[in-house]
């Protein structure tokens, strides 16, 4: 399988990114407490049939946060400028989620079809209660303990609200508690400022009219799942997918169930 890494210049951060395989460009944007390499169980089944691009946002993986304001969605627009791609499927998690669907608002003729695993929606708002763990948390990152902000955010986002360390895949929860780490110390850096964008898009989501994907654990956090209800509602061409006995990461934990479902959905999209 072809397989080729670089980095890509792109408004002003050096963007580290992995392409493998040929077809239709399909680009993977990873989660908020991940890099690119938790698409690695994805890589190999999707790249037999698309050119598939994952990459690490800047301040997460191998891409360095830099001085100034950015945008996800801004910057996924540089990185397909930068590799001649105009139009791609899109896959998204959870904060990458939230910035495909942005892109989507933005740039709907380079859009494919969309899948929105756990994914955040700009300007969502709800009545939701903290996370369990939530004190903690503080506590731990107001002692500047990042080794531990980054196990008590597995526990939140990788094991979910109602299961335990024990009943998680250890290599996942490990790659995840690195991966976070690794964000957790550029955020703590102070550079770069992110711009929210204007409007957000829960305002906007009848406007997406690509074929659209919601795929959600039944085991995440009630903030998401309203979400991905949300999406499943306002979007005008989504089906939703509710995986069982998952959480935030179901590509990492079910990968096979996973690869199935996204696979199916773009062959109906051909």
């Amino acid at each position: 399988m072809l397989r080729r890494t670089g980095t890509a210049d792109v408004n002003g951060a050096q963007i580290s990114y992995e392409i493998a395989g040929e077809g239709e460009p399909l680009v993977l944007v990873h989660a908020g407490i991940a890099d690119c390499r938790m698409w690695g169980d994805q890589v190999e089944a999707f790249a037999g049939r698309y050119r598939v691009i994952r990459y690490d946002l800047r301040g997460f993986g191998k891409t360095a946060m830099v001085e100034g304001p950015f945008s996800h969605h801004e910057d996924l627009r540089g990185l397909l400028d930068s590799l001649g791609v105009g139009r791609a499927h899109l896959v998204g998690c959870s904060m990458g989620g939230g910035a495909v669907l942005d892109f989507a608002l933005r740039h709907p003729d380079r859009v494919g079809a969309l899948v929105l695993v756990g994914s955040a929606v700009s300007g969502f708002e709800g009545d939701f209660g903290p996370p369990e763990q939530w004190d903690e948390l503080v506590a731990a990152d107001e002692a500047g303990d990042l080794g531990r902000v980054s196990e008590l955010e597995v526990r939140i986002w990788v094991d979910g609200p109602g299961r335990g360390p024990e009943e998680v895949e250890a290599g996942v929860r490990d790659l995840v508690r690195e991966m976070n780490l690794i964000a957790l110390e550029n955020e703590a850096s102070g550079l770069g400022e992110e711009l929210p964008p204007e409007p957000p898009a829960v305002d906007r989501l009848e406007e997406v009219l690509a074929p659209s994907l919601v795929i959600v654990g039944d085991s995440d956090q009630p903030r998401t799942l309203a979400a991905a209800d949300l999406l499943a509602r306002e979007l005008p061409n989504a089906r939703k997918v509710s995986m069982t006995g998952v959480a935030h990461l179901p590509n990492m934990e079910r990968p096979d169930e996973f690869n199935r479902i996204v696979l199916d959905f773009l062959e109906e999209q051909a």
